[in-house]
């Protein structure tokens, strides 16, 4: 079966899900992010990019990223913030709060998930909302994250009764709401999933002229040629190769790869290998000619060097950053 790249870049990247919660307002009311720095070490110690989103599950409510337009949200909605951004939460537009100073109001003090949060004063509830955060990597490369808009919204009730995004938001509600055993890990994957269906319908609605990442992942010639790069990173490629695969000439693939990627094939190729190693590198117990064999360097003492020259640091000196994927 082909390579995966989409699937193959998340987990490289230590996409994790946490920290779900459940909000019920009543209007006026107004809520903001606390900065990023005080919850992503909760979800991914060493984690560099923070990912929030909110679904509208009853009411309407509107979502402001600080220094933008404020944006609609019904019932149905989903809303993803991709970059960490302060933004704000309210009953209506060109409201603020003042963020939170601690992460009280996020981290429950037992740890555990999902929670209630309660807005505005007392009377019937105008909105309701499950939301949550995910975190990931962003060095030493997530072609992934500087491609992304800086928001996305999508519409899970249009989807069919079966639908993915619609499931998902009646399986966190209920999650939410009964709070069994094993709900916080449920709702931490469900959230991956979520997060992995909306930039599917991103790439998929992309205008026919986008270059990036996802626009090379959509495109049958440069995609094949990221699934065999993603497939066997140790392999000695040659763009010769590569073209003979896919089809296209040699000039033609290295034109059309750099054209949408923005860099040629074979510096994607040192660049994703870097991003497996440092992966890897997570495991103390791992071994660095081990893993230099797997992305294809004949010795450690190569593999070392071209580490240090594409992610700045040495091997041993990554290593020795937090990678534990629990909260903390």
């Amino acid at each position: 079966m082909p390579s995966d790249a989409l699937s193959d870049l998340l987990r490289t990247v230590r996409l994790t899900g946490a920290t779900f919660f459940e909000v019920a307002a009543t209007e006026p009311w107004v809520a903001e992010q606390p900065p990023a720095e005080l919850i992503l070490p909760r979800i991914l110690p060493g984690g560099e990019r923070l990912i929030s989103y909110h679904v509208v599950t009853q009411g309407r409510c509107f979502a402001t990223v600080i220094g933008g337009e404020p944006i609609t949200l019904e019932a149905g909605d989903i809303i993803v913030i991709t970059r960490g951004d302060p933004h704000v939460m309210s009953s209506r537009p060109g409201m603020r709060a003042n963020p939170v100073a601690g992460d009280a109001s996020v981290v429950p003090v037992d740890g555990t998930f999902p929670f209630s949060v309660r807005y505005g004063d007392e009377g019937p509830v105008a909105a309701r909302l499950v939301c949550g955060f995910l975190a990931c990597d962003a060095r030493p490369f997530n072609p992934l994250l500087d491609n992304l808009p800086a928001v996305m919204k999508v519409r899970a009730s249009s989807d069919a009764a079966g639908g993915w995004l619609a499931q998902f938001v009646r399986v966190a509600v209920a999650e939410s709401t009964e709070k069994r055993a094993g709900t916080e890990s449920v709702l931490a994957k469900l959230s991956e999933l979520m997060f992995i269906e909306v930039v599917r319908r991103h790439m998929e609605s992309m205008p026919a002229d986008r270059a990036g990442w996802l626009a090379g992942l959509r495109d049958p010639f440069v995609g094949r040629a990221l699934s065999l790069m993603h497939g066997s990173p140790a392999h000695d490629w040659t763009i010769d190769e590569l073209g003979r695969k896919v089809g296209l000439s040699r000039s033609v693939l290295a034109e059309r790869f750099t054209d949408l990627l923005g860099m040629p094939p074979m510096r994607y190729l040192a660049r994703w290998r870097m991003q497996i190693a440092a992966s890897v590198l997570s495991d103390a117990s791992s071994n660095i000619a081990a893993i230099a064999e797997q992305v294809g360097y004949e010795s450690d003492a190569a593999f070392s060097r071209a580490f240090k020259k594409l992610v700045g640091v040495p091997p041993s000196e990554w290593r020795r950053r937090p990678t534990s994927t629990g909260k903390g």
